[in-house]
C-alpha cells in the first residue's frame, strides 16, 4: 500500500517552479516518495474549484504520515518558501487515496 495526492496548480513561473521541482526530489526521495504522473493542461473542461488549473500531478508516498512528516520537514519548507511561493499561485488537492503498489 502507497499513500497518493493527486494536486492541480496555476503555475504562474514555470523556470522558478523547475527550481522547486529539481530542489526538492532528492528530499522527497529520501522519504520514499516519488511523482507519479505529470501534466501541463491546456484546457480544463470541468472543474469543482475558482482556481485556475494548468498542471496536474500525482505524488506518492509510502503512507500519509510519511506525507504530512514530508511536507512539514523544515528543509522542505525552505525549498518551498524560496520556490514555490513565487512560481505557483493557487493549488488545489484533488484526490488523497491510498493505492496499491504496482
Amino acid at each position: 500500500m502507497a499513500f497518493e495526492r493527486i494536486m492541480g496548480l496555476e503555475v504562474i513561473d514555470d523556470k522558478e517552479y523547475q527550481y522547486y521541482r529539481e530542489a526538492m526530489e532528492p528530499l522527497l526521495k529520501r522519504f520514499g516518495g516519488a511523482f507519479g504522473y505529470d501534466f501541463k493542461v491546456a484546457e480544463v473542461l470541468r472543474t469543482k474549484t475558482v482556481d485556475n488549473i494548468n498542471r496536474v500531478f500525482t505524488i506518492i508516498f509510502p503512507s500519509e504520515q510519511v506525507m504530512t512528516d514530508f511536507f512539514a520537514n523544515p528543509e522542505y519548507l525552505v525549498i518551498k518558501q524560496k520556490h514555490f511561493h513565487s512560481s505557483v499561485k493557487s493549488t488545489t488537492t484533488i484526490a488523497l487515496h491510498e493505492t496499491h503498489d504496482e
